[in-house]
């Protein structure tokens, strides 16, 4: 039986707990949230499983736990350009904001946000643009090698001069470049030499900043332990992060 918008949010709330919202807190929450664990929102994934108009309408309310849980049960293929530019816009945190990249990923019109938020004068859009660039790397085989080499050479040339979150997300979008063949491995580890330690403010949480050249180099070394073609052929054999993680 389909569950209301109703039915969910009082599930969520219920759910909710204080030191969940002091965790998420932490990690830059300020829009509303109720504190649920990543572990209920899969449990009610598992529960409702695809429901597009629910996800709009648990997005529409504002609410940080709504908005994860949004993002798990969309239908990517049914997002508008409008509905992306939407979400790309709308604040959320760090650790939880990569969702919204991979359901434009998911879906016919990533190219195109791609292009759009990456020249966007909006600081949330213009991050997830290149979330956007990490999200295609891994889950898009059909994108030519090409596409990617002026990104890696827009991140070698500007990584150590913008703010601390658009240095956090090309800093991910550089390991996630340098995971999807062999000859992008190549040219990120190079470009992740020659740009040396980039240095993120990771505010009052356990994050650590990834040391791009050793993370890409250990990623292939595990998917080639798996059998894998490359890191990214291991990811696009697995659920969606959006729904797994």
């Amino acid at each position: 039986m389909r569950l209301s918008l109703h039915e969910v949010m009082a599930a969520l709330q219920a759910a909710g707990s204080e030191q969940t919202r002091k965790t998420y807190a932490r990690h830059g929450v300020t829009i509303p949230m109720f504190g649920v664990s990543f572990a209920t929102l899969k449990t009610l994934y598992k529960q409702i499983k695809v429901d597009h108009e629910l996800a709009l309408a648990l997005w529409n309310t504002g609410n940080f736990d709504a908005r994860n849980l949004a993002v798990k049960v969309v239908d990517p293929s049914r997002m508008t350009p409008a509905d992306l530019d939407r979400w790309s816009r709308d604040p959320t945190a760090a650790m939880c904001s990569s969702y919204v990249a991979h359901v434009s990923a998911e879906g016919p019109h990533a190219r195109a946000c791609a292009d759009a938020w990456l020249t966007s004068a909006d600081a949330n859009q213009h991050a997830m643009g290149w979330k956007l660039v990490g999200a295609l790397a891994m889950v898009d085989a059909g994108l030519d090698d090409a596409w990617f080499r002026p990104h890696l050479a827009t991140i070698e040339r500007d990584i150590h001069a913008v703010s601390n979150a658009l240095r956090s997300v090309m800093n991910l979008s550089l390991i996630a470049i340098g995971c999807r063949s062999p000859a992008l491995r190549d040219a990120a580890t190079a470009a992740a030499q020659r740009i040396g330690k980039v240095h993120v403010d990771q505010g009052d949480t356990a994050c650590k900043t990834p040391d791009a050249g050793p993370d890409i180099r250990k990623a292939w070394e595990y998917a080639r332990s798996k059998h894998a073609e490359s890191p990214a052929a291991q990811e696009r054999a697995r659920a969606s992060m959006r729904i797994r993680c």
